[in-house]
């Protein structure tokens, strides 16, 4: 493929416009921000999974008159391309101003690194209240995208992963109804049409043979509430509308998005009102990351970039995730004009203006033009090291992306060269998407099958390989797990993720001393794979070394929120290892989040009358009730902390405490100094 898959090897070295979002001559100097009692308020209003061909005055099958209305009175973008069909990659090049070569986000369940600066902390610098809803858990604030916002509403009602448009533009109207005062800066981001699509009345029955329009539609309703309400909220104002990316509905072979990048999933909408701003529709082909420039520009720091005045350029993008997940060719797009290139594995070109659909390769008779073979060679394509679920995220975390149809690779891909293009895979699309969310889901007898389809077709797919034997492994399937695993050496010899998923094969059967020294590797060389800590903990718990593994679970936490349960956990091990101010830390957690349905206050009030906090002890051991199995010890601590606070009942509390003794307690109460005389 012409020296491309060499690519992977280069430091990060590009010059001027691709990885700082900057056109040749570099940045404009800061610019004096307005006072802000001048500065429009702006409305940024972003729609997943929208096509261009989906909204607008020049789509075909639906109407979305708030969208034409916005178009009539401002200026829309008829060329504008996402950066990468995935929507965290892509969101966080209109915050950043980059691609994703440069914010180094190339797939859903990554992080944004906090060294780059966002747009929301360009604003609230400014004097802008700023505040964000988005009805994704693929851009929850765990992700990087809430710095700078003094509100960043994330959270779908009853633990969904997603919420719909009405849900989040009601909660949108009442941040406008309750914050009047000076500029803000509102990112309203709405998920509806995202498989799979199940529009509400009266779209569902409108659009019944075309339910994604119809998530379009009623998309576009809640847009055009969300617009008057701002509009009417004072002041001057400014509006953005753009999609994150779109959708391929079967066009190439994708169903979704994602994998290709072709016009279905590149090719999104864009338009933008406000001071400044004539009417009328550009042709020039536009990148949605300047939707941060031109955000800057509305507010007065500085206009470099900003589609208030757009300037030609060569607009690019990626799409990275079967690279990294697969190992296959990876992909890059240059759009000049009305050309389009992209380079996996061979170049094709297509003039998207006479052929949208992408029907007629025209680099099978002439390259494209020098710029765009220019920039397809310069982007610098990620290092393989990075692919796969980060470390950091649960399970929960995991579960959550599934739903949604995002599942990340848990193992970097092998690497080589006659690795297939991506676009010649999509008979394998779905079946990898439905294998990935049955292992996640842990289904694992009904992902095996696809696991083996799989591994059939496509024999290098390390990720594939190392979950069959990891599926075969959790169901007690020793011989083929054995055999899976060795064909993930054979794939890839000294990897540290066939060594990682191994030791969690160990860890989890009747081999689990062999795993230790295996786990301790891992960790090692991946302090924050988060698999690794926990099945390492589990296993000094085993081999009676509670403080080891108490140390293994804060690491754990500190890269994860425990549940209630697991610090209940810590707290026992903690209290087991004699550290007591661990074991209270971990048992006030547990209480906070469960409240009345807290178990555990005999053992929070012994530690804390060993860290003589007495009134504290006092009040746990009163919450002790006499049902529970061990009462006997609460009213024998009980009676030590009365005594300790000196109260004028404390001789009744060590009768109580004697009267009721056990077996346990008996001997204690006899032995104890404090109730000498008493």
């Amino acid at each position: 493929m012409r020296g491309r898959l060499s690519l992977f090897v280069r430091a990060f070295a590009l010059a001027g416009a691709l990885l700082c979002g900057c056109r040749r001559g570099g940045e404009a100097p800061p610019a004096t921000a307005a006072a802000p009692s001048s500065l429009p308020s702006i409305l940024l209003v972003t729609l997943d999974t929208t096509r261009a061909d989906a909204i607008g005055p020049e789509a075909r099958g639906v109407e979305t008159p708030a969208f034409d209305a916005l178009a009539r009175r401002g200026v829309r973008f008829r060329q504008a391309y996402a950066t990468v069909p995935e929507t965290l990659p892509s969101h966080s090049s209109m915050m950043t101003g980059l691609y994703p070569a440069g914010h180094g986000v190339h797939e859903n369940g990554r992080f944004l690194g906090p060294a780059l600066p966002v747009v929301a902390e360009r604003l609230r610098g400014a004097g802008y209240r700023t505040a964000a809803f988005v009805s994704s858990f693929a851009l929850a604030r765990r992700f990087g995208l809430a710095r700078g916002f003094d509100v960043y509403d994330d959270e779908p009602e009853a633990g969904r992963a997603e919420r719909s448009a009405r849900e989040t533009t009601a909660r949108a109207l009442a941040e406008l109804r309750a914050n009047a005062k000076g500029p803000r800066f509102l990112w309203v981001h709405y998920y509806d049409p995202h498989a799979p699509y199940a529009p509400p009345e009266p779209f569902a029955t409108r659009y019944a043979k075309a339910p994604y329009l119809g998530e379009v539609a009623a998309m576009d309703e809640q847009l055009g509430i969300l617009v008057a309400e701002f509009e009417r909220s004072g002041g001057p104002t400014a509006v953005l509308v753009a999609g994150d990316h779109g959708e391929g509905l079967g066009e190439h072979g994708e169903s979704r998005h994602g994998d290709l990048l072709y016009q279905g999933t590149m090719h999104v909408p864009l338009l933008l009102t406000g001071p400044g701003v004539a009417a009328g529709v550009v042709e020039t082909p536009v990148s949605t990351r300047h939707v941060f420039h031109t955000i800057l520009d509305f507010a007065g720091l500085g206009a470099a970039d900003s589609l208030r005045a757009p300037q030609a350029e060569v607009v690019l993008g990626e799409a990275m995730k079967p690279f990294l997940e697969y190992g296959w060719q990876p992909q890059v797009m240059a759009v000049e004009g009305r050309i389009k290139a992209i380079q996996a594995g061979r170049m094709e070109a297509y003039d998207v203006v006479a052929d949208p659909g992408e029907t007629r390769d025209l680099a099978v008779s002439s390259e494209p033009p020098r710029p765009l073979r220019t920039a397809l060679r310069d982007y610098p394509v990620p290092a393989p090291a990075a692919a796969g679920t980060p470390a950091t995220l649960d399970e929960e975390a995991r579960r959550k992306l599934a739903s949604l149809g995002y599942v990340g690779g848990g193992a970097a891909p092998v690497i080589r060269k006659d690795a297939p293009r991506p676009a010649d895979m999509t008979g394998l699309f779905d079946v990898l998407e439905r294998a990935s969310d049955l292992f996640v889901r842990e289904d694992y007898a009904r992902a095996i099958p696809l696991l083996e389809q799989i591994r059939a077709q496509d024999p290098y797919n390390l990720d594939a390989v190392l979950r069959l034997a990891t599926a075969h492994s959790a169901l007690g399937h020793d011989a083929p797990a054995a055999q899976a695993f060795a064909k993930a050496a054979d794939i890839a010899p000294g990897s540290p993720d066939v060594r990682a998923y191994l030791a969690l094969h160990y860890a989890r059967g009747k081999d689990w001393p062999r795993a230790a020294p295996l786990l301790e590797q891992v960790i090692a060389e991946s302090p924050a794979r988060v698999p690794a800590l926990e099945a390492l903990a589990r296993i000094r718990e085993r081999q009676g070394r509670p403080g080891e593994a108490a140390d293994l679970w804060q690491r754990v936490y500190a890269l994860r929120s425990p549940t209630a349960p697991e610090a209940v956990r810590l707290g026992e091990l903690a209290m087991s290892a004699e550290r007591t101010p661990l074991a209270i830390e971990s048992f006030e957690r547990a209480r906070a989040a469960q409240g009345p349905a807290f178990a555990h206050d005999l053992e929070l009030g012994v530690l804390y009358l060993d860290a003589r906090r007495l009134t504290e002890a006092r009040d746990a051991l009163d919450r002790v009730p006499a049902s529970h199995p061990a009462y006997a010890m609460a009213l024998f601590k009980r009676a030590q902390a009365s005594v300790l606070l000196n109260e004028p009942d404390q001789a009744q509390r060590i009768a109580a405490a004697r009267r009721q003794a056990d077996a346990v307690t008996r001997p204690l109460i006899e032995r104890e100094r404090l109730f000498a005389g008493r």
